[in-house]
């Protein structure tokens, strides 16, 4: 049977070099993990017990399309706390990761042929969910200058809607309060709607991400537990939209994904309490991130936007290959450290770029960067 032109989607090529490095670490290799965006600690601790308890208490069924009341109030109180806001409950959409979170906010947005804004680079599944939904995904090429974000002039004309993240994948740049004012109202000058991911907000090293409700209440907010909360694999986000949208969320959601699973709604409301878990873990951060920046200088990837948020570095290493994939595999094949290459970010220019993840211990993080600086000092990069 045919297959329809709308899933003809690109490969998401970070998770074929995390094959690579298992088929390295198979072989009995010993690998160092910068190609993955994911925390290497495990869901707080309280989150993992909270959930035996409910299991050991009773069946764990469906929950109402919206997501657990307690949890949605939760989440509403964390704007308070974070961004003092005042944000109602009923607003608050939990969904299976912010992957569902995007699926839901594209669907409810955009009709068919829509053409959608997104910085590149940026996260490539964006892209990618847009093409499968029969939308038109248009790269806004940034520039190192503006710590690769998008900024009003650059925002193309005849768009539906506009994707910004902050701080972004892959650079872990963010936007201060006026540049997302700026972006969000020219946004609105062209009719267009604007999507927030959130989803590193709590990873930051210095000045706290602003969130676009902050600005105003007419955008759709996307966050997760996977980063800040530690909970990649338990597949549970949020979204927050305008009042007169969440009927139509809700009944998107009850036919898409009936519910974000209940499971993972338990272990998130209880991981909104581990504070001092989850503050350990941005210290470990912290420290990964001062490593980075003078390990990969010393190393020779020095053309980069200083990360403020998130757990990524993202190079130009346009002076050292034009085949960044071929770059990156002989990294793995000669140095034992994954790292991805930019074309997942930016199809025009990403075999230029190369985006290293610091989201393991720093032990990883110390002998990765060691075993960098050998490899371009044997090919002859650095002295």
């Amino acid at each position: 049977m045919r297959l329809s032109k709308r899933s003809d989607v690109d490969a998401f090529i970070v998770m074929d070099v995390m094959e690579a490095a298992a088929r390295a670490e198979a072989s009995g290799r010993h690998i160092i993990h910068m190609e993955v965006g994911q925390p290497g600690t495990p869901a707080p601790i309280g989150a993992r017990r909270a959930l035996a308890d409910a299991m050991d208490r009773g069946a764990l069924g469906y929950t109402v399309a919206l997501g657990l009341p307690e949890l949605r109030a939760k989440i509403a109180a964390l704007y308070g706390t974070r961004y003092d806001l005042d944000l109602s409950p009923s607003r608050v959409i939990v969904t299976a990761g912010s992957s569902g979170a995007f699926l839901l906010a594209f669907t409810a947005l955009f009709e068919a042929g829509d053409r959608v804004a997104l910085g590149a680079p940026g996260y490539p599944s964006y892209r990618q969910i847009l093409s499968a939904l029969s939308l038109t995904p248009v790269d806004i090429p940034t520039r190192l200058e503006d710590r690769h974000q998008p900024t009003p002039e650059t925002l193309p004309d005849n768009i539906q809607g506009l994707i910004a993240a902050s701080p972004a994948n892959p650079t872990g740049t963010m936007l201060d309060g006026p540049a997302l004012t700026a972006l969000i109202e020219a946004t609105a000058a062209k009719g267009a709607s604007f999507v927030s991911d959130e989803i590193y907000h709590g990873l930051e090293y210095g000045q706290r991400a602003v969130s676009a409700l902050e600005v105003t209440d007419d955008v759709y907010v996307i966050n997760s537990f996977s980063k800040y909360f530690s909970m990649t694999g338990w597949r549970v986000g949020w979204m927050v939209v305008p009042e007169d949208h969440v009927r139509t969320i809700e009944r998107l959601a009850q036919n898409m994904f009936i519910c974000a699973p209940h499971a993972s709604q338990v272990a998130a409301l209880a991981a909104m309490e581990c504070d001092a878990e989850l503050q350990a873990n941005i210290d470990v951060y912290k420290t990964n991130r001062a490593l980075m920046l003078k390990g990969l200088d010393a190393a020779g990837f020095d053309r980069i936007a200083p990360p403020d948020g998130a757990f990524y570095v993202y190079a130009d290493v346009s002076e050292l290959t034009t085949n960044a994939r071929a770059f990156a595999a002989e990294i793995l094949a000669q140095a034992g450290v994954a790292v991805t290459p930019g074309l997942d970010f930016d199809k025009a220019r990403g075999q230029g770029t190369l985006r290293f993840s610091y989201a393991r211990s720093t032990d990883d993080i110390e002998e990765g960067l060691s075993r960098l600086k050998t490899f371009m000092v044997a090919k002859g990069f650095v002295d």
